[in-house]
């Protein structure tokens, strides 16, 4: 966890999202990437590609002020004593971020998220879900600060199948870098009911060879997923919600729903979420 991304629109969110970043910077020796990211016609960027050469002055005007932000930013105190790189691109936001992560080799992002709900969160989405939903790497969304030494657990819920055991193995070894107890939890719902001897097969292979020493298992019945998933975190009064992310685009996104991005616009909790 040497490298974290902490994306910024200069919100109350975002610098929520960079204290919690700071504190994991602090404890594990890390460097922060704070990227603020500009979406601009690329006209406005770039004159000399067919542009308008009047509009240069109004990017000059946003870098100006983006700077004066970062200034502010950067004399936080929490800050003091951390490497932080700050850069500003000309980019579509959420595009922007998926080339930083690569071009940087970022081992996880922390986002700030106020949360929506109903037909909105379908119809205007946010660049946090899209983030969610495709990085490679972790991504922590917050939805204010909190005390990174006070989480001591976690919670990661599973449907046990082999293609998300490796999702797993990355949200366990997390787990290992926080020196967390991880409760792995099935959510066994109504209208996809699983037997005893259907979850013990299937436990059987999914842990088979984990050494990690701080994780259990448990079966947690619910009406859905999502509020199984809620009351158990709830229940073990765990720090932080893992899941995996399936990254399904399009028509399938809206038909079978995210519940990976459900959950970081819901929960109270903090979400951490891991790409299958």
């Amino acid at each position: 966890m040497k490298k974290i991304l902490v994306p910024t629109d200069f919100s109350k969110q975002a610098e929520d999202a960079l204290k919690v970043a700071a504190q994991l910077a602090r404890k594990y020796d890390s460097e922060i990437y704070l990227t603020h990211l500009l979406d601009l016609p690329a006209d406005t960027i770039n004159p000399v590609a067919g542009g308008n050469g009047n509009n240069l002055p109004e990017s000059i005007f946003f870098m100006k002020l983006a700077h004066q932000k970062f200034e502010k930013m950067m004399a936080l105190d929490f800050l003091e004593g951390i490497k932080v790189h700050e850069t500003v691109q000309f980019n579509k936001t959420f595009e922007g971020i998926m080339d930083f992560i690569k071009e940087n080799k970022v081992d996880l992002i922390v986002m700030g998220s106020h949360g929506v709900s109903g037909m909105k969160e379908i119809f205007i989405g946010s660049n946090t879900e899209k983030v969610v939903r495709h990085a490679e790497v972790p991504v922590l969304v917050v939805k204010h600060d909190f005390e990174i030494n006070g989480i001591n657990s976690m919670i990661y819920a599973t449907d046990l199948l082999e293609d998300k055991r490796h999702s797993f193995l990355k949200a366990l070894n997390f787990a290992r870098k926080m020196d967390a107890m991880m409760h792995v939890v099935y959510i066994n719902t109504s209208n996809k009911f699983k037997t005893t001897d259907y979850i013990d097969e299937k436990t059987e292979k999914f842990f088979s060879g984990v050494t990690y020493d701080k994780y259990d298992f448990e079966l947690y019945n619910a009406k859905s997923v999502e509020e199984g998933i809620l009351k158990f975190a709830s229940r073990k009064n765990a720090g932080l919600i893992g899941i995996s992310t399936h990254g399904r685009k399009g028509l399938a996104h809206f038909l079978n729903g995210s519940l990976s991005e459900d959950l970081a616009n819901h929960a109270k909790r903090p979400v951490v979420t891991f790409k299958i």
